[in-house]
């Protein structure tokens, strides 16, 4: 199981839910913006993995996040098999601000 923590407002965050929608037996979701809970975990994850080094560098969150069973730690959807926001196959912002399903 692999898991995604984002955030509902994200349009990557957005883009990857719509992608695994109905496969709950391969990803789990958390919003980190649902419960302190779920914060505190991804901010534990945050600050103690080199892999969100450059995007605190750049002042960016480091959403969405993909944590694997085997507790690896990658912010590139396709290490997931997932499509990243903004490739050739991605929606633009306007279609997500329009609403476009998986936008």
């Amino acid at each position: 199981m692999i898991k995604i923590y984002g955030l509902p407002t994200c349009p990557y965050c957005d883009f990857i839910h719509e992608q695994i929608a109905g496969r709950e037996d391969e990803f789990e979701y958390i919003d980190i913006g649902k419960h302190v809970r779920n914060l505190s975990a991804f901010m534990h994850l945050r600050d103690t993995n080199p892999v969100f080094d450059r995007m605190k560098e750049i002042g960016d969150i480091g959403v969405p996040a993909f944590v694997f069973a085997d507790g690896r730690v990658s912010l590139d959807p396709a290490d997931a098999g997932l499509i990243e926001y903004g490739s050739p196959n991605a929606c633009s912002v306007d279609d997500h601000k329009n609403g476009r399903k998986g936008c």
